[in-house]
This record gives C-alpha cells, sequence and structure tokens, in this order.
C-alpha cells in the first residue's frame, strides 16, 4: 500500500524524526500536536484552554490538508498532565465535534514535549 505525507504550513512544523500525518489508503494518521502557534513555534499563552483549543486548531489544520476534516476522526488520544483539566477537554471538545463522537482515550502522564499541558492525535477515515 502506497503511503503518502500530510504536510501544511498550517499547523507547526513536525519538530523531530516524525511527519504531521501519512496517509495509508483512506486512512489518515496524525502525529500528536501540541499547542504551538504555527506561525512562531512557540506555546499559545492563556493557559489550557487556550492550549486545548490550539492542539484542536492543529490537528484540523492537519485533517484539513489530508482532504478531510474533523468530523472524520474516528479515533483521538487526548495525553493530559494534570487529569483535573478532563472536564475542560470535554467542554471545548464540544465546540468541535458533533455526535457521534470519535472513540477516545485522555490519558495522564507526567511531562509533554515543549511543557505542554495537553497533547492529541487522531486516526481519520476518509470517504
Amino acid at each position: 500500500m502506497k503511503k503518502e505525507v500530510i504536510n501544511t504550513e498550517k499547523a507547526p512544523a513536525a519538530i523531530g524524526t516524525y511527519s504531521q500525518a501519512v496517509k495509508a489508503g483512506d486512512t489518515v494518521y496524525l502525529s500528536g500536536q501540541i499547542p504551538l502557534n504555527p506561525a512562531t513555534m512557540q506555546l499559545v499563552e492563556g493557559g489550557f484552554e487556550a492550549q486545548t483549543v490550539q492542539v484542536f486548531e492543529n490537528l484540523k489544520s492537519v485533517a484539513e490538508a489530508a482532504g478531510g476534516g474533523l468530523k472524520d476522526i474516528v479515533k483521538l488520544n487526548i495525553y493530559l498532565t494534570d487529569l483535573a483539566n478532563f472536564a475542560k477537554v470535554n467542554e471545548v471538545m464540544g465546540r468541535y465535534f458533533a455526535e457521534p463522537y470519535p472513540a477516545r482515550a485522555a490519558i495522564g502522564i507526567n511531562a509533554l514535549p515543549k511543557d505542554s499541558l495537553v497533547e492529541m492525535d487522531a486516526i481519520l477515515v476518509l470517504g
């Protein structure tokens, strides 16, 4: 099966040995996004909610570059440095998704790149 690398300037450039996303058939695997502003490559200011919004915007940009959108996400993984932010994730996610919601995992971890408070990766299916 042919793999296609997905890249867009509307999302942060990869800061390691990975692609923003890889498309294989109708399935697109989106790499983890932290709340970097794509223009400055700096973490957005404004706390957890602002960071969560930026992560969803970054995922949206990569999904659109792949020919889809957030509505095409079938699996979403959320990594939080503080599980007390779980309710806020649900609130912000409700602004970006409608039913049927994607399958999801929310995982508490000790640290994220650049001291981000949240990171997400996703799988979407086009068509």
